[in-house]
């Protein structure tokens, strides 16, 4: 917003729209605290205006770190460190990262490594070096080195041949 309002009127025009623009944003997908206030900041730099809107927004239940913390640390098919990173980017509390995570079933992390590695494998056995790109993949999914090494050993693979003997063949 351009003028800072003066007026009563254009105070109260100038909160309404700030909350009509949080609650589109909200409406879109779910927004950390620190995600939606910094958005409101580049929105309107009037700091009271954004600390009003945020402070509605947690009291009626619209902005809520914890569930959204646990939301993300339900979705299939993304390690612990996946997560972490994610929440840390999205403004996270560190300790509500922590807490989050600590309620996170450590079996589940190597059951999903397994399936999807299971589900990538015939993808992965077509080119070379499978068992570096099946272990580069699964840590880009966030799956720490300990599971993804358990995860890579149970694995049947089949064996390659060195590159140096395929050069002694010709």
């Amino acid at each position: 917003m351009s003028a800072k309002p003066t007026t009563p009127a254009q105070r109260e025009d100038a909160y309404d729209k700030l909350m009509d623009y949080a609650l589109r944003a909200l409406t879109a997908r779910a927004h950390s605290e620190a995600e939606l206030r910094q958005k409101l900041l580049k929105r309107d730099p009037e700091e009271q205006f954004v600390e009003s809107v945020v402070a509605r927004l947690l009291h009626l239940g619209y902005l809520n770190d914890q569930e959204l913390a646990r939301s993300e640390a339900t979705r299939r098919g993304v390690g612990a460190y996946r997560i972490k990173a994610r929440l840390r980017q999205r403004g996270v509390d560190s300790e509500l990262i922590e807490e989050t995570l600590q309620q996170r079933d450590p079996d589940r992390d190597l059951s999903e490594a397994r399936e999807l590695l299971q589900k990538r494998l015939p993808t992965l056995l077509r080119g070379k070096n499978a068992r570096s790109r099946a272990y580069g993949f699964l840590v880009r999914r966030g799956y720490g080195s300990d599971v993804v090494s358990r995860v890579m050993a149970e694995q049947d693979w089949p064996t390659e041949k060195p590159a140096w003997a395929s050069a002694n063949e010709e």
